[in-house]
């Protein structure tokens, strides 16, 4: 296990990981001894609570300590996914999930970090495992690029200000990502919750049924007719990813009632887990649903975008949470759904309330499709600047200056 660094800059030299630093596998203590009151010693399983760069407060405490963890030690995820890294903030113990990775006198720890973060990608898992896993002689085993200590700190103060520029510049798109979001959502709320003479009525005024998908155990098919389930709801597009379905024979299909028969102009409506995300139904497409999935049938009187916006409103979200059931998974029954109430309002008005939709959520597309792209661009920024530290580009740019 080796990470190529490509030509390295003059007077480095590559070395162990091991041969620099001390690596600490992780062992988890017994259930028993867990407990989330704060008794004890913080325990971290995995990288379920990284930061970018700092490890986030514990969830978790134990009574008994196993392998330990310090300040300023580098955590690295070992299994599912290999390769995160971030800093201990404090003294902690880590479980399976976590090796420690403390740095000695000769590298230093920034320095470190930033390397294995440039190399996160390459650093790999035990092929053939049920869930990819590193362990600590294969950790100890990576190549580490080395100039001298001052030369380190020279490419660490360099990284951490172009870092810092970059940080700032991903919080202000994720900033104006949220903002175009939380617009639309604010714009579809004052619609569907305007003040005045609305008259009200429920989900059962405005279709021709409400039902869910087939209960019965589907019949799995090399061939014929995709069969989703709520994962391949796209709450973001508001669409049917049809990409990883399985498939039914067109007998099972052919059998179903026609109001388990998904049509054009239909809306779906997940009921169960994460309940709540409307799609629309794409035209020339055959297709059945899980029962954890609600089809709802716009009656002749009721525009389908117009209930695909209802339904995707705070308004109906609202009574939905309130009225779901269950602790596990949460379920809104299609006797709720049936019952839920949206404002009523005349053909001319849906239209009228559709086209406005459509177009604010043209331009929210749009704008976070930019966003997007920057966070992309700033991604790879990171990367490149990375790279060319550990090449040893940055500070000879420097020297030839």
């Amino acid at each position: 296990m080796t990470m190529g660094n490509g030509q390295l800059g003059v007077g480095w030299r590559v070395e162990r990981l091991g041969a620099m630093c001390e690596v600490i596998a992780g062992q988890s203590p017994q259930g028993k001894f867990y407990n989330d009151t704060g008794t004890g010693t913080p325990f971290y399983q995995g990288k379920k609570e990284f930061g970018d760069k700092f490890i986030r407060a514990p969830k978790k405490w134990t009574s008994h300590i196993t392998k330990m963890a310090y300040l300023n030690d580098i955590l690295m995820s070992v299994r599912a996914p290999v390769g995160p890294i971030n800093f201990a903030t404090q003294s902690l113990c880590i479980g399976r999930g976590l090796a420690a990775i403390r740095a000695g006198e000769d590298i230093d720890k920034d320095f470190l970090f930033y390397q294995l973060l440039s190399k996160q990608n390459e650093i790999k898992g035990n092929e053939g495992a049920v869930f990819a896993s590193i362990n600590k002689a294969q950790i100890e085993n990576l190549e580490i690029s080395l100039p001298s200590l001052p030369e380190q700190k020279r490419i660490v103060a360099i990284l951490d200000e172009a870092f810092s520029g970059i940080s700032l510049a991903v919080a202000n798109a994720e900033k104006n990502l949220t903002n175009a979001r939380e617009l639309f959502e604010s714009y579809l709320n004052n619609i569907f919750t305007q003040k005045g003479d609305i008259v009200l009525g429920k989900l059962s005024d405005i279709t021709t049924d409400i039902t869910d998908g087939d209960h019965s155990a589907p019949p799995k098919s090399s061939e014929g007719i995709p069969f989703i389930t709520i994962s391949n709801v796209n709450k973001k597009t508001g669409l049917i990813d049809f990409t990883k379905t399985f498939k039914v024979p067109e007998e099972y299909f052919n059998n179903l009632k026609l109001n388990k028969k998904p049509m054009f102009g239909d809306v779906l409506y997940t009921v169960t887990g994460s309940y709540g995300i409307p799609v629309k139904i794409p035209k020339g497409v055959d297709f059945c649903f899980q029962r954890h999935i609600g089809l709802l049938r716009p009656n002749e009187r009721t525009h389908s975008s117009w209930l695909y916006y209802a339904l995707l409103s705070p308004m109906v979200f609202k009574q939905a949470t309130e009225r779901a059931t269950g602790t596990a998974q949460k379920t809104v029954s299609l006797r709720v759904l049936r019952s839920i109430q949206v404002p009523l309002m005349n053909w001319k008005e849906q239209e009228s309330v559709v086209k406005k939709l459509d177009e604010m959520w043209m331009k929210t597309q749009y704008l976070e499709s930019i966003y997007q792209q920057k966070l992309t661009a700033l991604k790879e920024l990171k990367q490149s600047i990375l790279q060319k530290a550990f090449n040893g580009e940055l500070t000879q740019r420097e020297e030839n200056v």
